[in-house]
């Protein structure tokens, strides 16, 4: 095991104001500790966060700023009681890097629900410094929020499963639906859409997809094996599919009705909200109350269904669609990204990138 006592720096893509254009920005990393991992990112898938965070969406973006939390890297070196990881291991790095460790959510596995939680990147950490994402070359990382790649996982294909993969994952596994028979419907079909397909697929779910056109039917049906395909604005087809679902999530990141979803689900149904929206959204009661049915929200998953949500799709044999893009590429590979012109999500090959240009 090596010493983590002196700081590094690493080049990474940074945000410098609100327009979000990103450009390479060298900074140094945190102050390293005993339980801290030194991962040399390899990967990083692009979220539709890092686009909200980029651009100030959400009010509260920080810069200069690097986004990126679908990380997959090596490890290089290891704290003295880092115990769960040695150097030369594929690693992932998901949104979080810290949490009080003391509140319920914590002390439940529940991390992700800690009041104190630091994100990956656009935060403070307990020392006082930044945190910095994973469009960079490398990153420190308390061992708790690092997981295991299994062998035989692609890094490539694993980026989008350490945020869209357990997005979906965890939901499914809290509100006990992940056994066979049921009905689900995944409202938008991006980067989180359509893992949700291929994991309650997997799962032994019929499952429909809700889009606002059918421009990606053929895709949904034939690629990634939905059962059925449903455009929100063909009233007859909405009508035909009412009370059939036990579930639905969705996972459409701006403003939208929940009415016409909220009709299709069955008694005790439920609408788990994933998408982060910045406006109210808005509901009638009787669509709730004549049915029983909750609308409720769910972020990403704990360390431990990160884990979980990993060893299943080694299990099942499930991987991401995407499309591996440069560094350099960056820019673009966001405006596409803003017109849901990629599927299904954009990887950045940031081992294969030159950073400082």
């Amino acid at each position: 095991m090596g010493t983590l006592e002196t700081e590094r720096t690493t080049t990474g893509w940074a945000a410098r104001d609100p327009s979000g254009v990103l450009s390479p920005y060298t900074y140094t990393l945190r102050s390293t500790g005993p339980e801290d991992v030194f991962v040399k990112v390899m990967c990083c898938g692009i979220c539709h966060t890092d686009l909200h965070q980029a651009k100030n969406d959400l009010g509260m973006s920080n810069y200069p700023m690097v986004p990126g939390h679908e990380v997959v890297g090596e490890v290089l070196e290891v704290g003295s009681d880092v115990s769960k990881f040695r150097v030369g291991d594929i690693v992932g790095v998901g949104c979080i890097v810290g949490c009080c460790r003391n509140c319920r959510p914590c002390d439940s596995d529940n991390e992700q629900y800690c009041l104190k939680k630091i994100w990956s990147y656009n935060d403070v950490y307990t020392d006082g410094k930044p945190t910095q994402g994973g469009f960079a070359g490398s990153m420190v990382v308390d061992q708790k929020f690092v997981v295991n790649i299994p062998e035989g996982m692609a890094p490539e294909q694993v980026a989008p499963l350490l945020c869209a993969g357990v997005t979906v994952y965890s939901p499914l596994n809290h509100f006990g639906l992940m056994g066979s028979g049921l009905r689900g419907g995944i409202l938008g079909l991006g980067g989180v859409g359509h893992m949700g397909v291929k994991i309650a697929k997997a799962m032994g779910h019929h499952v429909t997809v809700i889009s606002s056109s059918d421009k990606k039917k053929v895709e949904a049906l034939e690629h990634l094996g939905a059962d059925d395909y449903l455009v929100s604005s063909d009233a007859e087809g909405m009508q035909k599919a009412a009370d059939s679902l036990d579930y639905i999530i969705d996972t459409v990141p701006v403003f939208h009705p929940l009415e016409p979803y909220l009709s299709l689900l069955k008694l005790d149904g439920k609408l788990i909200l994933t998408g982060v929206i910045n406006t109210p959204l808005q509901f009638v009661t009787p669509m709730v109350m004549l049915g029983r049915k909750s609308i409720t929200g769910s972020f990403i998953g704990s360390m431990k269904e990160t884990e979980e949500m990993l060893n299943f799709c080694k299990e099942k044999n499930l991987t991401s669609m995407i499309e591996v893009v440069k560094m350099d590429y960056i820019n673009t590979a966001m405006e596409r990204l803003e017109k849901n012109d990629v599927r299904y999500r954009f990887v950045v090959d940031v081992a294969g990138s030159k950073l400082d240009q």
